[in-house]
């Protein structure tokens, strides 16, 4: 880790302080610019000792977490991070606190003003999703054959540099077996089917739609580089099945990468030392990998995995 980036950490003052490994980091203000060079950590909030019991969620801790993220991408904003890795939040207790909130790639998608595109990216599978955190009966509607098709030549545009060719991209029906023809549904006719054409017409190398079961029934033999599911638990449940701890959340679309751990808060093992830091980890090299080509101490002449994240 110390190799690879300088860690810009956003979070609770008290909490932060009490991190060996954070505390020797210059401590900032929540409003202060950042400085050029060398590792920060940033004191969002002042949260009472209630508010910051570990595994015991409260308002106030909910409106912090927010204030994490949020305080980060202003930094971002003003050009002076090189990359986001964001740590697990908790949708409900955000909302609790009074935001209504869908997850982190709606919200940076809005902040930066960008469309954007979920990836889970896993040592044995890529998986990009066509809608993110949508309840069910609202995914066939959010389909859009011009919006698929642009996802697409965006899922290509963002793997191309990394694999030196357009990336070939398998593309899941949504209903079981892909409609049968129609007969199990009629989505992947009128939406899906026309997608991937006006795709292909535009340069994207791209294939479906594919019966998802059978489409992942083998994955050390994908027919494709990256897959693009139709909605978030077709994707999820087998990137996290086949590798938990070192699949990372990319989004692309934004002017900076930003990555996750593909897990969620785990409050019931909050403060008990039982929680690995392996999929952190992964997400951190991730953006730190993602950023070097782009990134401002790179530009300036010095070691190009040395980004600020």
């Amino acid at each position: 880790m110390r190799r690879a980036l300088v860690p810009v950490v956003f979070g609770d003052g008290p909490t932060l302080e009490r991190l060996p490994s954070v505390r020797r980091f210059p401590s900032l203000e929540r409003e202060a610019r950042l400085p050029p060079d060398g590792p920060a950590r940033v004191a969002v909030s002042e949260l009472a000792a209630k508010d910051r019991a570990p595994g015991k969620p409260t308002r106030a801790g909910g409106k912090a977490q927010l204030a994490y993220v949020t305080t980060a991408v202003a930094a971002a904003l003003r050009g002076e991070l090189d990359a986001l890795c964001t740590a697990p939040v908790s949708k409900e207790q955000i909302t609790r606190a009074g935001v209504r909130f869908m997850g982190h790639t709606e919200l940076l998608a809005d902040a930066f003003g960008r469309e954007v595109l979920m990836l889970m990216d896993g040592p044995r599978v890529k998986v990009a999703l066509a809608t993110n955190h949508l309840a069910l009966r609202e995914v066939p509607r959010a389909l859009q054959k011009n919006r698929l098709a642009a996802q697409l030549q965006l899922l290509s545009a963002s793997l191309q540099p990394v694999l030196g060719r357009r990336p070939r991209i398998a593309v899941c029906g949504l209903n079981p077996h892909a409609g049968e023809g129609g007969l199990l549904g009629d989505e992947e006719v009128r939406t899906i089917a026309p997608a991937i054409a006006l795709a292909r017409r535009r340069g994207v190398d791209c294939t479906g739609p594919w019966p998802a079961d059978g489409l992942f029934a083998r994955p050390d033999r994908m027919p494709a580089d990256v897959v693009m599911a139709m909605y978030h638990d077709q994707a999820l449940v087998v990137a996290k099945a086949l590798d938990f701890d070192r699949t990372v959340n990319v989004t692309l679309g934004l002017p900076v990468p930003r990555t996750s751990p593909d897990h969620g808060v785990a409050y019931a093992l909050a403060g008990k030392g039982k929680a690995s830091a392996e999929p952190m980890i992964a997400a951190l090299l991730k953006a730190a990998q993602l950023a070097a080509p782009r990134g401002r101490l790179a530009r300036r002449g010095a070691s190009a995995t040395r980004s600020r994240a």
